[in-house]
């Protein structure tokens, strides 16, 4: 039963479950671009380039009837062949450049409505000599210096006082 417990309490901590919530969005993530490429991207630039869709684009490596020809990827691995899929491979790095650009934006825009937020609410950064961490009294994480609660216990804990900068 202790085990049952033990788990219960690692299960349900805070940051495991912020760390669950993120694989699921990055999993919905994921599928979204995946639609755009193959979906949106891929047909006019396949058309453009003289190909329906990239996906099709393969390399036989044992051709048994040199005479035989495949039009399609299924048809190739129907007949049993063993194949180089290089289309795939180029949906999948586009795929991989259109997430990795979509994630440099998204966390541009954090950081700049970060910055903006810091203007308006001003600087909560320690003041020369405080230390930046400290650790919650209860579950002895580590923590903000300045956190009022703590991020992995939300225990509650007393401020800390603000020393005023010094005049320059």
């Amino acid at each position: 039963m202790r085990v049952i417990g033990d788990f219960k309490k690692f299960a349900l901590r805070g940051n495991l479950l912020d760390m669950a919530v993120g694989f699921t969005v990055g999993a919905a993530f994921t599928a979204v671009a995946k639609s755009l490429v193959t979906d949106i991207i891929m047909p006019p630039l396949g058309y453009i380039l003289g190909s329906s869709d990239f996906s099709d684009l393969f390399l036989v490596l044992n051709l048994n009837d040199p005479d035989k020809s495949y039009d399609t990827l299924a048809q190739a691995q129907a007949a049993g062949l063993t194949t180089i899929n290089y289309g795939l491979f180029i949906n999948n790095v586009i795929s991989f450049l259109l997430v990795a650009v979509a994630m440099f934006i998204i966390i541009r825009m954090v950081n700049q409505l970060d910055k903006g937020l810091e203007e308006v609410f001003g600087d909560e950064k320690p003041q020369p000599g405080d230390p930046d961490q400290k650790k919650c009294q209860y579950c002895l994480s580590t923590i903000a210096y300045r956190a009022t609660r703590c991020a992995y216990c939300t225990a509650e804990l007393p401020p800390i006082e603000v020393r005023s900068a010094p005049a320059t």
